[in-house]
């Protein structure tokens, strides 16, 4: 089945980190525990997501005071569902790939093969320097990242396997039992920079990107896919959305509108500082947020940018125009999480799926 005739896959970022998704002091019912939490990912089951993504920080900042650990917040996901597949981030510094390795391929066995991992090479300074990690350049996190990914490829399909890289170092090792799913659980990462592109392009199965209109997205996706077919190679594509769906467009808009003007200005100026360096630090300037605007920051990965607000009709066609240019999957933020997942799967996952159908039958009878 070609990717046009895939049905688009919905996730949700996981909030087990507090402050929600947006850097904004408007009231958000939202809550990053675990009662939450457990219900948030029934519903969005219930929905017709077909993905979780669970957030990785080790220290507080940007409104994110609280954090839960994102591989055992994960299993804990997936124990309370059973269709369900949650991504764990992961970022290779505090992790050693042997140890994700292991972790992962329990977690696979205990729930049916639904676990994914999301290595995230770093954009926080402050939170490797505070755990005494070290800090490298923008090209050599990726150099790093591609190099755990090709650790855990080799440790969940491999015996006796043998690396040695410039990060790490394998010898004759072997993992039992490996994992269930085949030929090992999804990798996803993220970024927009030409280091991540062609990191993807060689070894990723999924693609993140932040928000973005179709065509600055498909701008990335043709990039990063004619750099894969050259390495034999496929990648998918998901795109970050913050989703605002509301009876009229005048009600979403206004929404979007009150979480900036109530924007936590201070720590969306710390938030921009840390990132916007983080996305100029690669060698063309072009990383996430290296041009991203104080409105764009409120949501932390761009997500207004992806224009996912509006009626359930407008938001459903955006979603089909997405997909036209290539994404195979949205990665959704909500304000009041329990109560827009369960909307958006009333409201707009069918009218997504009517457009698609419809999409498929003019594709035949063109044909």
């Amino acid at each position: 089945m070609s990717h046009t005739q895939n049905p688009i896959k919905f996730a949700y970022w996981v909030p087990n980190v507090s402050g929600g998704l947006v850097v904004s002091k408007i009231e958000q019912r939202t809550h990053w525990d675990f009662d939450y939490n457990r219900r948030l990912a029934q519903l969005a089951e219930e929905a017709g997501f077909e993905y979780a993504l669970s957030q990785i920080r080790f220290t507080a900042g940007y409104g994110a005071e609280n954090q839960h650990e994102s591989v055992s917040f994960s299993h804990a996901l997936l124990a309370a569902t059973s269709k369900l597949r949650v991504i764990a981030a992961i970022l290779p510094g505090p992790w050693h790939p042997a140890v994700l390795a292991k972790q992962i391929s329990t977690i696979d066995h205990l729930t049916g093969g639904r676990i994914a991992v999301n290595i995230v090479s770093g954009w926080f300074k402050g939170e490797f320097t505070a755990i005494g990690e070290p800090w490298l350049e923008h090209d050599e996190r990726y150099r790093r990242s591609e190099e755990f990914i090709q650790a855990l490829k080799g440790i969940w399909t491999e015996n006796n396997f043998t690396l040695k890289g410039d990060f790490y170092r394998f010898h004759d090792y072997t993992l039992s039992p490996k994992p269930l799913q085949k030929p090992h659980p999804e990798i996803f990462q993220g970024g927009s920079s030409r280091a991540a592109r062609d990191m993807a392009a060689r070894v990723s199965d999924w693609y993140f990107t932040n928000g973005n209109t179709p065509e600055g997205i498909k701008a990335q996706i043709d990039d990063i896919r004619a750099k894969a077919a050259a390495n034999n190679h496929q990648v998918k594509i998901g795109v970050n959305a913050f989703i605002v769906v509301r009876d009229t467009e005048e009600e979403a808009r206004a929404v979007v509108q009150e979480i900036i003007d109530k924007a936590d200005h201070e720590a969306v100026r710390a938030f921009g500082d840390a990132v916007t360096q983080a996305g100029k630090a690669s060698p063309e300037g072009d990383g996430n947020w290296a041009k991203s605007t104080f409105e764009d920051l409120v949501q932390y990965n761009d997500g207004f940018r992806t224009n996912l607000i509006g009626t359930p009709q407008q938001v459903a066609e955006r979603i089909v125009a997405l997909k036209a240019v290539g994404v195979d999957l949205i990665l959704s933020g909500f304000l009041h999480f329990q109560e827009e997942v369960e909307y958006f799967g009333r409201k707009v996952l069918p009218l997504v799926r009517e457009l698609e159908e419809n999409a498929r039958r003019q594709a035949l009878q063109a044909a």
